[in-house]
């Protein structure tokens, strides 16, 4: 399923949000990464005590609230990187590049280890 998402969009809509509630003054990237921290743990929390297959095969109650929670960690990413002027859709592609060069494919196919442990053989 291709999906195109204009962050430009969604982070003018973030900012709007954040102005017409006066909360401008709570998001600074500090308070921002925090509740990034906050949402990402409660994605976790979802997973914490099922299996792999109960992982997998979610209820659509878990379900949506897998979806919730990731729109949560995206939104406060795409806050945080306008707030720092940073270029979200050229940091990861720079971050491809950076993983491609750290992790070549004649080492890294088929196994988990970090870059670090990955050795020609």
């Amino acid at each position: 399923m291709k999906q195109v998402v204009d962050i430009t969009k969604w982070q003018e809509r973030l900012q709007s949000f954040a102005v017409e509630r006066d909360w401008e003054q709570f998001h600074n990237p500090k308070n921002l990464a925090m509740a990034l921290s906050v949402e990402t743990s409660e994605l976790l929390e979802i997973f914490q005590w099922l299996s792999l297959e109960q992982s997998e095969k979610l209820s659509d109650d878990l379900k949506l609230k897998v979806e919730h929670e990731a729109a949560d960690i995206l939104l406060y990413l795409m806050r945080i990187t306008d707030l720092l002027d940073i270029d979200l859709a050229g940091a990861l592609e720079e971050k491809f590049r950076l993983n491609g060069e750290k992790y070549p494919l004649e080492l890294s196919r088929g196994t988990a280890k970090k870059y670090s442990e990955l050795k020609p053989e």
